[in-house]
């Protein structure tokens, strides 16, 4: 299904998968917002209530996902799709998105002609960690690796500060409180372990993507903070 608005013919052309979240909808309103670009392909399982004569919404079924139509070329593509196993229901529910549909969507998007791509992963990331939540991050972030883009910018935020509750997603457990605590101490926390809004996380990968080099860069919590 395709729900299409008319697009301007010129200027960049982006591609984000997951703007109904915390990060993604804040990418997306960037990219709105950037001059630079005339078309904005929205992916996701459920369409974007936010309306912009560039905005072309596209919804799919990530198991099936390899080409998207009306996609003539891609330039830039932004991935901020996660779930948590609690939400999912199970390690290989959660697996389905934080590994497969992620990858399938930058499949995709290499495949349109995208050069450059920006992806969430998240703290702890480590396709060795015994933790099957920071493994599954790690492996993640390896297939995107050899997927061969020109450019690669993978941020992981610590704890997301943004309301939830907005967007009608569950609030994780222990995450309020944790938050207040992240607050009230946070002279005494280093800046990767610190909690990080949303829009900082979007503003950070946005400028990332627009000046990235050739090959994969990091960024951890800290950096992301620091580089909006």
């Amino acid at each position: 299904m395709v729900v299409r608005v008319a697009a301007p013919a010129v200027g960049r052309v982006a591609l984000v998968a997951g703007a109904t979240g915390l990060v993604g909808q804040e990418i997306l309103a960037g990219l709105l917002t950037d001059k630079r670009y005339s078309a904005v392909h929205c992916v996701g399982r459920r369409p974007v209530v936010v309306k912009s004569p560039k905005l072309v919404n596209h919804v799919v079924d990530f198991k099936t996902l390899s080409t998207l139509a009306g996609i003539d070329h891609i330039d830039d593509a932004y991935i901020a799709l996660g779930t948590t196993i609690k939400v999912a229901g199970s390690q290989s529910s959660f697996r389905a998105v934080d590994f497969d549909a992620v990858v399938a969507v930058a499949r995709m998007a290499k495949a349109s002609g995208a050069t450059k791509l920006g992806a969430i992963s998240a703290m702890g990331a480590d396709a060795g960690s015994v933790v099957f939540y920071n493994r599954v991050k790690g492996e993640m972030e390896a297939a995107l690796m050899q997927l061969g883009f020109k450019s690669l910018v993978i941020a992981r935020p610590s704890m997301l500060d943004g309301n939830r509750d907005a967007l009608a997603q569950p609030t994780r457990a222990g995450e309020k409180l944790g938050l207040i605590a992240m607050k009230l101490f946070q002279p005494l926390i280093p800046a990767n372990y610190r909690a990080i809004t949303a829009k900082q996380v979007a503003q950070a990968l946005l400028k990332a993507v627009d000046q990235a080099e050739e090959g994969t860069r990091i960024l951890l919590s800290g950096q992301l903070q620091a580089n909006r």
